[in-house]
């Protein structure tokens, strides 16, 4: 093989390939239909070169040369499409796929949150003033009797958004705190837990309680499946520091820890869209049955997702 005739035969379209790869910079669809049809000529191409030169010419440099060209144009003619791809999958079943497969975490976390929550809601019912003393004092108006009316507009607005901004936070610390060998994240499920049931037990006996489901539970269902869903993927990395398995603890949380940061990522839309129900339509007054209907059909749709988006479990290993 003449290397230095088939450079120059091949040269140009070399040149051009190199050109077009810069001016995609990574988005082939700046090149327009001609320009995107005429780099994956001009790929194909080049790749039939490389091929050519390494049986020909393998120690020639311009080997390396164009090894490194093929790889620029074939991040620009796939790597994007590949990206996108991968987004979708995860967003349609990734997502629910790793939820679903810690299903067994996914029980011990809803039990170590609404157990306690149902405990300290009986309780508040039948002593009060044991409950106000247990709820912090951001919270404490709702378990404090209003007249006859109940909290105040400006007091539910206010309160609704501080269980919102409560709920995010426990959220994510419900996830970090699995590191504490499931200590953590369960600690503060159980106490969260109890506030909760305080807080509803404590509203519905100083006569908020119709006040309370109005300005919670359109968005705090889907909240709490939020908590429940982090709190399962903090609990499941915790685990692999007790129970590795065949691996070693670093190996094995790793391995656990990728899934547990994307099941947090493809969380957090969900408490985006929690934010987006309190914002415009709790505080819009949209009225007692509405918000419960809402509040249902939303963290039903979640549910029914995982259900189903997360029939075919790709890594069943990682539940309890």
């Amino acid at each position: 093989m003449k290397v230095d005739r088939f450079a120059e035969e091949r040269g140009a379209d070399w040149a051009e390939l190199d050109r077009l790869v810069g001016q995609a910079g990574g988005r082939p669809e700046r090149l327009g239909p001609a320009g995107v049809l005429r780099l994956g000529a001009l790929y194909r191409a080049a790749a039939a070169d490389l091929a050519l030169a390494r049986r020909g010419a393998p120690g020639d440099p311009v080997v390396p040369r164009l090894e490194s060209l093929v790889a620029r144009a074939r991040q620009a003619v796939y790597a994007d499409e590949g990206r996108r791809s991968s987004i979708r999958r995860f967003v349609a079943t990734g997502y629910w796929q790793l939820v679903a497969a810690r299903r067994g975490w996914l029980a011990i976390a809803a039990l170590l949150l609404l157990g306690p929550a149902a405990l300290a809601g009986v309780w508040a019912t039948s002593d009060p003033a044991a409950a106000l003393g247990l709820v912090p004092g951001e919270f404490a108006g709702a378990v404090e009797p209003v007249g006859d009316t109940g909290m105040t507009a400006s007091e539910t607005a206010s309160f609704s958004g501080q269980v919102l901004t409560n709920n995010i936070q426990v959220t994510f610390l419900a996830f970090a705190s699995g590191l504490l060998v499931c200590l953590g994240s369960a600690a503060l499920l159980v106490y969260n837990g109890a506030i909760l049931g305080a807080v509803a037990g404590g509203s519905i006996e100083a006569g908020n309680g119709v006040a309370f489901v109005e300005f919670v539970f359109a968005h705090g269902v889907i909240e709490l499946s939020c908590i429940v869903v982090a709190a399962a993927a903090g609990l499941g990395m915790g685990w692999r520091l007790v129970s590795p398995g065949p691996r070693t603890r670093r190996a094995a949380l790793v391995a656990e820890a990728r899934e547990a940061v994307a099941i947090v990522l493809g969380t957090a839309p969900w408490l985006v869209l929690a934010g987006l129900i309190e914002g415009f339509v709790t505080r819009s007054g949209f009225g007692l049955v509405p918000g419960i209907v809402l509040g249902l059909l939303v963290g039903g749709a979640f549910w029914a997702l995982v259900a189903v988006r997360g029939r075919a479990t790709a890594a069943p290993a990682s539940s309890t």
